[in-house]
């Protein structure tokens, strides 16, 4: 891509303005990230007001030259839609795909092997500005756009990188999944708390705490989660009694290791 024709592309174009592409759309705003800012969504009222919307890329001005396309749509319909964009991938326009499951080798049937493409798993943390994105890169992507990249996935929490597409399959299991699993231990916590006698309020109130307030702890102590676990675990205590039923070897680590490879093993089917 020229100079000239680099200087032309301005602005940012999201696809898809769901629960990921509105978490991503409101941290660029919060940001100013994206001065000239177009969205494509069927249902309009997802999209914030003050926004340029279309409700379908029929509508885009053919002027509009984006120096990125954010596809931020459900893997099973990126078939049907990128036909609607290939009009932008011969001048040299990003596409940043959140899609699980979908490959770069897609995006080079799809778009042509000379397209700048991004593929990245980010999770819904990010509707707090407290998420993580895990992003790949073909060989077509410029240093100015992968910086591009880290910015707009930036604007929602942490970005990491990686060169082998292959990780972002368990990335998908691990991190983009994984607030599910989260929740799911909140769930369990309450549960497990209200058969111990508690009321219903108290023991989801408690298991809430727990958790974020721990997550929290993770986050900013020097330690590892090792080391924070041996912290609150006294020798013969209430928590070494607990931690004796979820360490056991039927206990919770083979539910997770499993739990990982299924979710690792969807995320690749998702590609066929």
């Amino acid at each position: 891509m020229s100079p000239s024709s680099a200087k032309a592309r301005r602005g940012i174009l999201l696809v898809g303005c769901g629960k990921m592409g509105g978490a991503l759309l409101a941290g660029w705003k919060k940001r100013r990230i994206a001065q000239n800012l177009a969205v494509v969504e069927p249902a309009p009222t997802q999209v914030p007001k003050g926004v340029k919307h279309h409700t379908s890329p029929a509508t885009l001005p053919k002027s509009f030259a984006p120096s990125a396309i954010v596809l931020a749509v459900k893997p099973q319909a990126l078939a049907d839609v990128l036909p609607c964009y290939r009009r932008f991938a011969a001048g040299g326009t990003l596409f940043l795909s959140i899609a699980a499951g979908k490959t770069l080798r897609f995006f080079a049937r799809e778009l042509g092997a000379s397209t700048p493409v991004v593929r990245a798993m980010p999770n819904t943390p990010a509707a707090i500005g407290r998420g993580i994105a895990v992003a790949c890169a073909n060989a077509r992507v410029s240093v100015q756009q992968r910086a591009l990249c880290e910015r707009l996935l930036g604007a929602v929490g942490e970005v990491a990188w990686v060169e082998d597409e292959a990780l972002l399959d368990p990335v998908t299991a691990l991190s983009g999944s994984g607030p599910a699993y989260v929740f799911l231990v909140i769930e369990y916590l309450a549960a497990a708390g209200v058969a111990a006698g508690l009321p219903d309020a108290l023991a989801m109130r408690l298991a809430r705490a727990t958790v974020a307030g721990a997550g929290e702890l993770a986050r900013l102590a020097p330690e590892d989660a090792s080391q924070l676990r041996r912290n609150v675990t006294s020798p013969g205590g209430t928590t070494e009694a607990a931690l004796k039923v979820l360490m056991a070897e039927d206990g919770l680590a083979p539910l997770l290791r499993r739990a990982i490879a299924a979710a690792t093993q969807r995320s690749r089917q998702l590609a066929d």
